[in-house]
């Protein structure tokens, strides 16, 4: 049941526009009859705000009534009254929903990074705090960064920390042969995460919004971006909407402004290499200390997934052979040595060593740095800890 409220005319008249009562009132007639109940909230956000200097006192009643609202069951649930959406002729759904409830593994983040996924949980657990001062939480977020970085790992620690649902839209099952679709496809999934708090993750965005311009591309996909555009507009407050992209070259210019914050995603430095080292090890962190500080140098460079990848290779080794994961381990170090530079490279070889990891032979065989110049290194490295004694 929804609380009509008939506003002194005045109000509007004074900012210069005697239609706007009557403007917003038939509007919101319209997105009440057709039981459009979130954008019916967004509606009267939007006038709220409108009014905010020329009626402060209405400005707070439609805000207190936007609080107190009774909000539908939560279309996430077995007994719930909103279908899941599917497109009409594979009748595949077109999202994934997950309950992030735990992480196999803790996300690394460099922290600049952090702060900005940190900022959207604060926002999110503190609106009362935004709200007064006259502020909603960030609606849109794009994650932009390459492959493996952690963009959906992110997604998924947001909704873990604010205890929501996420939803993952499934591009193969909205991507229809149909002319005309797609887009539709595409509204049914956005009106079905409209309806309840949640995280939506629009994976790979730029499949779906490339650039308008691009002259190989068919009208379909432009008018998809059309749509997707007037999608993120409407988007409401009460839940986030993140898109995720590998390729930020092929959005369509339009797209970057609608979203409300921009985070980007790095390849790890040495600091986060570090890190993600420590925590893929897992216990073997412990048995092999010394293998955290040369996994550490060697895997510089790759994204974290990929060193999780590598990394896996090796506990699993570790546990099924008899040199105790050893053979995986120099494996990596061969492949990897080469990406090095010289004095990296001296510098891993003397740590092979000093950690009794590998012989001199064997750490000149792994690194090419030869025994000589490993010597002198030893030799320079004992000279500063003497010298620091």
């Amino acid at each position: 049941m929804y609380k009509i409220i008939f506003v002194n005319s005045n109000t509007y008249k004074s900012t210069g526009d005697s239609n706007d009562l009557s403007s917003n009132f038939v509007h919101l007639a319209r997105l009440a009859l057709a039981g459009r109940q979130q954008d019916v909230h967004l509606h009267v956000r939007r006038v709220a705000k409108r009014v905010r200097e020329t009626d402060p006192r209405l400005s707070e009643a439609l805000m207190a009534l936007l609080r107190e609202a009774p909000t539908r069951s939560s279309p996430l649930r077995r007994d719930a009254a909103t279908a899941m959406p599917v497109d009409l002729d594979s009748r595949l759904q077109l999202v994934r929903i997950e309950e992030v409830k735990a992480l196999d593994v803790e996300p690394v983040f460099e922290r600049e990074l952090c702060v900005g996924l940190e900022q959207l949980v604060a926002e999110r657990r503190d609106k009362k705090r935004l709200e007064a001062a006259g502020l909603d939480p960030s609606r849109t977020a794009l994650f932009v960064g390459r492959p493996g970085v952690g963009k959906s790992l992110a997604a998924r620690w947001l909704a873990r920390e604010l205890g929501v649902p996420l939803l993952v839209l499934d591009l193969a099952a909205v991507m229809s042969s149909f002319l005309g679709r797609t887009g539709n496809n595409l509204r049914f999934v956005l009106d079905y995460a409209k309806s309840t708090p949640c995280i939506l993750l629009l994976d790979e965005l730029d499949a779906i919004a490339k650039r308008r311009d691009d002259s190989s591309e068919v009208g379909e996909l432009k008018r998809l971006v059309t749509v997707l555009l007037q999608e993120i507009d409407d988007w409401p407050s009460t839940g986030l909407l993140i898109a995720a992209t590998n390729h930020p070259d092929l959005l369509d210019p339009a797209v970057w402004r609608r979203f409300d914050v921009l985070l980007e995603f790095p390849m790890p430095g040495p600091e986060g290499a570090g890190v993600a080292v420590q925590r893929f090890l897992g216990p073997l962190a412990e048995k092999r200390p010394e293998w955290v500080r040369i996994l550490a140098v060697v895997l510089r460079g790759l994204s974290y997934s990929d060193i999780e990848r590598e990394i896996l290779r090796i506990r699993r080794a570790f546990a099924l052979s008899e040199d105790k994961g050893g053979s995986r381990f120099e494996a990596v170090l061969l492949s990897r040595a080469s990406a090095l530079s010289h004095e990296e490279r001296a510098a891993l070889a003397a740590e092979l060593v000093a950690s009794k990891a590998a012989s001199q032979r064997r750490a000149y065989e792994l690194t090419g740095i030869s025994r000589d110049t490993i010597r002198k290194a030893l030799l320079a490295d004992s000279t500063r800890g003497e010298m620091r004694k």
